[in-house]
């Protein structure tokens, strides 16, 4: 019988007993043909691999994750991927939904279709994420059609304003909850339910939204799978409890493992869904339970029944692992060729101007001035009480703190306090739109750093302790039509150019990942204390993200949802 590829003698991953057993495969027509014991006397192959000693590994299979997040091109994205393991990926692509709208989404679907690993996308379902910040673009219910009629979509992305699916029936998300399951009644819908429990979890449950990716707790664990919904854990919930009680307890069809956001230089240094695939091994999960979460599952969540398997008749995407508690990648094969070989090095080829002409001129803002930063008050003098976005390391979650400010001439005299002031300006020319607030805990004691990667409306945000330092941080970002610059003493320490949409870079993975790593430093060099400085940063304008946040409408009291005052009245 004729083959295009047969593996000889490897331990095959069977991924319906969950362990390894040795034996060949042969690969036709880029899919698995057999798994067995037979070999060169039933099959002629173009290509005889060795597979002595190895691991035969599926494809891994990443269903939660946004590209943006690693402020790259879908062809950059792809490059990074395939000698971490990664073959197929469902994208939901909602900052540049932020952005542009519907335009957005299709021009990343459209700059995924000749990438290395399959792309699948999902329908950014929560664009804006509340009513409570302007943004770019909107997906409204027409958009949802359009998208499900023209391209490859796998689920409703994640719902982010559970707040309002569970308070009011008439809200945005409801409606578009409704149209979904009223017309695409089998297509999958993904959650972001942080926090969330007995009815009000249930609610949402009910709506529609049986997934959560958000950070987990044991006994949040065990509500959600008892109540049905499917987990998608992520790298921060990757706790020894959390550990524990999955290597323990009989729930492996109930989760999977995701990265949802992973910075440049992570990516280029530490790898991708493999990272926590290794974690998982070093924390004492069997590999054989490792490989099923971060293959099989996803798979079988997203109804992908072609992949995440090694067997006859699934597409052959396959990884030979030389060690596995180690989970070393030697090679791998998309669709039956091999894509990678650790002893080879590889180039990634240069890339510019995938986008249309005007994603390259989306900031909608003049030069700012020391007087965009002053803090306005309605009191003339004396002192009032304020609360405070106060950051702590180890979370992306802030918390409301409160404190006493002196007034001047109608000005708080913010650069007098331990805080540090924070501004966010619309930056799309709808309305001019600017918020203020004060910042403190494990961020910047000094200097300034501004940003259009500003989760989710990325509109221009900007944090310092002086008025110079922060003009000129956003100025430099406004001239690149987007970015991060972080800035000290009038000089700029690092800058990271986002000229796609003020958010993606069509740099090479290795130059991103440089600025990136550089730019880490300098914002810890100012005194930013955070396991991922970068994403801290970035989710101070999110919404949906406990507890304050501000966007260009003001401060943003998340579990409440509702916009609250800078002043606290006595």
């Amino acid at each position: 019988m004729n083959m295009d590829m047969l593996v000889v003698d490897a331990f095959v991953y069977n991924s319906y007993y969950k362990k390894f057993i040795k034996g060949n495969a042969a690969i036709k027509d880029g899919k698995v043909f057999y798994v067995g014991n037979r070999g060169l006397e039933t099959f002629q192959a173009k290509e005889v691999i060795d597979g002595s000693g190895k691991y035969m590994v599926p494809g891994l299979i990443d269903i939660h994750l946004h590209i943006e997040s690693t402020m790259v091109t879908p062809a950059t994205f792809s490059f990074g991927l395939i000698k971490n393991g990664v073959t197929t990926i469902i994208p939901e692509p909602h900052e540049m939904a932020n952005v542009f709208g519907i335009a957005g989404v299709k021009e990343m679907i459209k700059a995924s279709r000749n990438c290395l690993i399959d792309m699948f996308y999902a329908i950014p379902s929560s664009v804006p994420a509340t009513s409570m910040e302007t943004t770019g673009g909107a997906i409204e219910i027409q958009d949802i059609d359009d998208l499900m009629q023209t391209e490859q979509i796998k689920c409703l992305g994640e719902i982010m304003n559970y707040y309002d699916v569970i308070t009011d029936p008439e809200c945005k998300t409801n409606q578009i909850l409704s149209h979904i399951k009223e017309n695409y009644p089998e297509l999958i819908i993904e959650g972001h339910v942080p926090r969330l429990v007995d009815l009000d979890l249930q609610t949402l449950i009910f709506a529609g939204v049986n997934s959560d990716h958000t950070h987990q707790s044991v006994e949040g664990m065990k509500e959600r799978i008892a109540a049905g919904m499917f987990l998608e854990i992520q790298e921060k919930s990757m706790t020894k409890d959390v550990i524990d009680y999955l290597k323990e307890t009989l729930v492996d069809e109930h989760f999977c493992f995701v990265t949802d956001d992973v910075m440049a230089d992570s990516l280029q240094n530490r790898g991708h869904l493999n990272v926590l695939l290794k974690k998982a091994i070093k924390m004492g999960m069997t590999p054989e339970k490792a490989i099923y979460a971060c293959t099989y599952t996803p798979a079988q969540r997203m109804r992908m029944y072609d992949r995440g398997v090694i067997s006859s008749g699934k597409v052959a995407d396959f990884l030979l692992v030389s060690d596995l508690q180690s989970f070393q990648i030697e090679k791998v094969y998309k669709k039956g060729s091999q894509v990678y070989d650790c002893s080879h090095i590889y180039k990634q080829p240069e890339i510019s101007r995938q986008f249309p002409e005007h994603f390259y001129q989306s900031i909608k803002l003049n030069e700012l001035k020391e007087d965009d930063f002053t803090f306005d008050v309605p009191y003339k003098e004396g002192k009032v009480n304020g609360r405070i976005i106060h950051v702590q390391n180890g979370s992306t979650f802030t918390e409301e703190k409160q404190d006493s400010f002196a007034v001047k001439d109608g000005y708080l005299l913010w650069e007098d306090s331990s805080c540090c002031f924070i501004k966010t300006f619309e930056r799309y020319g709808k309305n001019g739109n600017s918020a203020s607030g004060l910042i403190n805990g494990d961020i910047i004691k000094k200097g300034a750093v501004a940003t259009t990667y500003s989760h989710d409306n990325h509109n221009l945000l900007v944090v310092g302790k002086n008025k110079q330092d922060m003009v000129l941080a956003a100025n430099a970002v406004i001239k690149q039509q987007g970015g991060i610059c972080c800035v000290e003493n009038g000089e700029i320490l690092s800058m990271v150019p986002l000229p796609v949409g003020g958010i993606l870079s069509e740099e090479p993975l290795e130059v991103i990942a440089r600025q990136v790593d550089e730019l880490t430093a300098a914002l810890k060099s100012l005194g930013y204390e955070h396991y991922n400085v970068i994403m801290s940063l970035s989710t101070l304008s999110l919404p949906v993200s406990p507890a304050i946040k501000i966007t260009d409408h003001g401060l943003i009291n998340v579990n409440e949802g509702k916009v609250v005052p800078f002043i606290i009245e006595e």
